[in-house]
């Protein structure tokens, strides 16, 4: 399973960049795919080993900009909630995959497999890779945060959308932004 996972990551990583700025951005020009990041916070988590509630689509009159993104919400307070502290609501690793950074590489997320740790939004790329991520959640961290400082966030991200790896059919059943 694990080379699986090396192998999809290794192929999206060597299609390009596809960033604004440091902040990850897919073909729907939002940050996180267009869902609303403060929204997170009042989902209920699921326990590890089970599948999270799927993240609130973002309205694509309701943005804001953070970290050369656009950043899209659910409301105007949840914005505004964003606009005075992004740093408190934003997903680590500038929204590349948790797993991916931890294992060397900057790969898409899925919005829908996501995990707040201590206070912090984490984003994974599959459900396979939410399994790895999850056998050891602290160690995955620490791994990811030493690879993040240790120059990762300098090399291109993949431009491949997380919603064309066929793992992720099912995953979402919403569309994000919204319009109107």
């Amino acid at each position: 399973m694990r080379n699986v996972f090396l192998l999809t990551a290794a192929s999206v990583m060597m299609a390009g960049a596809a960033h604004a700025g440091p902040q990850y951005v897919d073909e729907t020009n939002f940050a996180v795919s267009g869902y609303d990041v403060v929204a997170y916070q009042s989902l209920e988590q699921a326990p590890v080993g089970q599948s999270q509630p799927e993240a609130v689509p973002g309205n694509a009159n309701i943005t804001a900009e953070y970290n050369g993104a656009t950043w899209a919400f659910s409301s105007e307070e949840n914005r505004d909630k964003f606009v005075a502290n992004p740093e408190a609501y934003a997903p680590q690793f500038d929204g590349h995959c948790a797993y991916g950074v931890a294992q060397g590489g900057k790969v898409p997320a899925n919005p829908n497999l996501w995990r707040i740790v201590d206070g912090k939004l984490y984003l994974n790329i599959t459900p396979n890779v939410v399994g790895f991520w999850e056998e050891n959640i602290p160690g995955q961290i620490e791994t990811a945060d030493g690879n993040w400082s240790g120059g990762l966030e300098v090399k291109d991200a993949s431009p491949k959308s997380w919603k064309s790896i066929n793992a992720n059919d099912g995953t979402y059943s919403s569309e994000a932004p919204i319009d109107g």
